[in-house]
């Protein structure tokens, strides 16, 4: 789990990024943190994950200090960074040096899920492209079985294709006991695998709700014409119409405009239901 209590961060010469930031997130969600560019989203992983250390406050992963890099902590926690590196060895090589670091590693869902990507053990990484390679570490980060996953953009350089494919085999892969975290600009990558939105803005967390409250808060639709409809929350043009969100109806449940949603929240829109206002 993620505990982290009024905690400060700010990078030498540069205003604070966070001040008195405060998080939880239990185990046993797919949670999807949205942000602009700048908004802090690469510090709270690198924080999370123990590359930095913050000035002030409590942050604990799993009861452990991230910055303190314990053994048992490195063992149950991977990140996909969205850039990576990977030496000159074929994939088999790199399973066979690196897979004992993590004691819950599962082969055999290894070997499944290289199948799925269609990936050899005996291909090199370096002579891979991009997006294969990014299956790769997605593969072997979803077969460590670390409690805690942090995939940065795992979407970046995946075709059409193989984004569906991840989608199936993440939602496949991960297990109650686990807790995964997407950092992304393609809300709609992910829009069907995550049960949690987390939106930060200006070092600052400025929603975090489950996709079930928000349907049940929550309409979205596209319209024709914005004539005859009660004024929307938030409302954008689009191709041939509107897109609107508006407070839920007892009688019609509507599927979630991620990209919608996000947008009403960074331009400040204040989003009322009839039970709950932020």
């Amino acid at each position: 789990m993620i505990n982290i209590q009024h905690l400060n961060f700010q990078y030498r010469k540069q205003d604070a990024l966070f001040t008195d930031l405060s998080f939880q997130q239990e185990n046993g969600s797919i949670v999807g943190l949205l942000g602009k560019n700048g908004a802090g989203k690469s510090t709270f992983l690198k924080l999370i994950s123990g590359l930095l250390k913050p000035q002030l406050g409590e942050l604990r992963i799993n009861s452990f200090k991230p910055f303190d890099r314990l053994p048992d902590f490195l063992a149950d926690i991977y990140m996909v960074s969205e850039e990576f590196l990977f030496p000159s060895i074929t994939i088999g090589l790199y399973i066979k040096a690196t897979a004992p670091l993590y004691p819950k590693f599962d082969y055999d869902k290894m070997d499944k899920i290289l199948k799925e990507f269609e990936l050899n053990l005996k291909s090199n990484l370096n002579g891979l492209s991009h997006g294969q390679r990014k299956k790769f570490l997605i593969a072997f980060a979803l077969s460590t079985n670390c409690s805690l996953l942090i995939l940065d953009e795992p979407t970046n350089g995946l075709d059409i294709p193989s984004k569906s494919l991840f989608r199936k085999v993440l939602v496949s892969s991960v297990t109650e006991e686990q807790l995964v975290l997407i950092s992304t600009h393609q809300v709609k990558d992910i829009e069907t695998i995550i049960d949690k939105i987390v939106v930060l803005d200006e070092g600052k967390i400025v929603f975090n709700e489950t996709v079930f409250d928000i349907s049940q808060q929550w309409q979205f639709k596209t319209v024709n014409s914005l004539s005859g409809i009660e004024t929307p929350i938030y409302q954008e043009k689009c191709l041939g119409g509107h897109r609107i969100l508006m407070g839920a109806d007892e009688l019609e449940e509507t599927e979630i405009d991620i990209e919608l949603l996000f947008n009403a929240i960074i331009n400040k829109v204040t989003l009322k239901s009839e039970s709950h206002v932020i």
